[in-house]
């Protein structure tokens, strides 16, 4: 494998787009196993109230989306001209269609495995899913982004104040620690959006509800999610020593983690409704790690190790957009194989994976096998210098 040049050169943070990659490659990980039924625990989301590593892997790329945030409105002197508000609305918009789009690709490709013409697979728009991952970052960014042009930095952290414990208070008066359909969160969108354009969740008593974990209403702690990421952003920048943004990283990293984790006791943990504590604790640790690769990466030059991840960090969309097109794609095409229609997927978790992997082993080692993929899509960018940005 040729090596890939650090971003050192262009005055950047190497330790920034690797830790971008770590998390585009843990999202397409634990998107991907080879059977859902058979992941280990720690590669699975929390059913309700907790926190597992796969829960980290969004939080974390989106604090990583406010740092850029703060070095992309950085040029624009934070001020909200033409020019920047253009850029925000114009990129809110895209991720946000990007992220439509990819879910209409889902029922399509679905569909017509299914046997339904084209014509009708493709105009399923009766169910199809508004929200979703891309649609969450784009409005988070979006709105996150237009709030740091028209407030003074020195007053985000009040406003972060203001939308977590505003947003405490609706989850603690409308039910939003209760997994139903009672829960205030799946009440404004069902109001909204209907149910049949939801996210449809199993409760613990093993009922189907219309629960959306990207939903309209816990929107408001992702936009403060992305705030925190920005205000480091700003530490990093206002920062030049590597030692003193590790120092400072790790020091505002741990109080947010501890608080987050001493708040529990009355503000459960919870990825699903995005809960406050799930903010804080989230961004604490990404704020550690970012600290932790910095001291390992920029500081004492060990990058070798993390050159798989470069390669995921400099292009994240795109990757993550390829890789939700191939997973749709292997799970749905369909060949005959001794006389059983067989997708792709099924084939190689369950011809060539599983039968000497076991369930569990070759469910992992399909999905380092899918990210493997993704990787070498993500290289042969790179190496033709294709970066595509919004």
């Amino acid at each position: 494998m040729n090596e890939i040049p650090t971003t050192r050169q262009s005055n950047r943070l190497l330790s920034l787009d690797i830790l971008r990659g770590i998390t585009i490659a843990g999202m397409i990980m634990v998107n991907n196993p080879g059977s859902w039924s058979y992941a280990y625990a720690p590669l699975r989301h929390a059913h309700w109230h907790g926190l597992t590593p796969t829960d980290l892997v969004f939080p974390f790329f989106m604090f990583i989306m406010g740092v850029s945030t703060f070095l992309s409105l950085r040029k624009f002197n934070f001020e909200p001209s033409k020019a920047a508000v253009w850029k925000i609305v114009r990129r809110t918009i895209l991720i946000f269609v990007i992220g439509l789009a990819l879910g209409w690709f889902g029922q399509l490709t679905g569909g017509l495995a299914s046997g339904e013409p084209f014509g009708v697979a493709a105009t399923h728009f009766d169910t199809l899913r508004i929200l979703g991952v891309l649609q969450r970052l784009a409005l988070a960014y979006g709105f996150a982004a237009l709030i740091a042009v028209l407030v003074k930095n020195k007053l985000l952290s009040w406003v972060i104040g203001i939308l977590l414990v505003g947003y405490y208070l609706i989850l603690r008066f409308g039910k939003g620690f209760e997994m139903s359909e009672a829960n205030i969160i799946a009440v404004v969108d069902r109001a909204v959006l209907g149910a049949s354009h939801m996210y449809k969740d199993t409760t613990p008593e093993g009922v189907r509800i219309a629960f959306d974990p990207e939903g309209l209403l816990s929107t408001i702690p992702s936009i403060a999610h992305v705030l925190i990421g920005f205000l480091f952003g700003k530490l990093i920048v206002e920062h030049k020593d590597n030692h003193t943004r590790v120092e400072k990283l790790l020091i505002w990293g741990t109080v947010l983690a501890f608080s987050g984790l001493l708040l529990q006791y009355g503000c459960p943990i919870n990825k699903k409704i995005w809960s406050p504590t799930f903010v804080l604790v989230t961004t604490g640790f990404a704020a550690q790690l970012l600290g932790l690769l910095i001291w390992i990466i920029d500081i004492h030059q060990k990058e070798k190790w993390s050159r798989f991840f470069h390669a995921f960090g400099v292009n994240p969309l795109i990757v993550y957009v390829f890789a939700g097109v191939l997973a749709n794609l292997v799970s749905n095409i369909r060949f005959n194989w001794k006389g059983e229609t067989i997708s792709v997927k099924g084939f190689a978790y369950e011809v060539l994976l599983q039968p000497w992997a076991g369930n569990y082993f070759g469910s992992l080692l399909y999905a380092l096998l899918f990210i493997t993929v993704c990787w070498l899509f993500g290289y042969i960018l790179y190496k033709k210098n294709i970066f595509i940005k919004l």
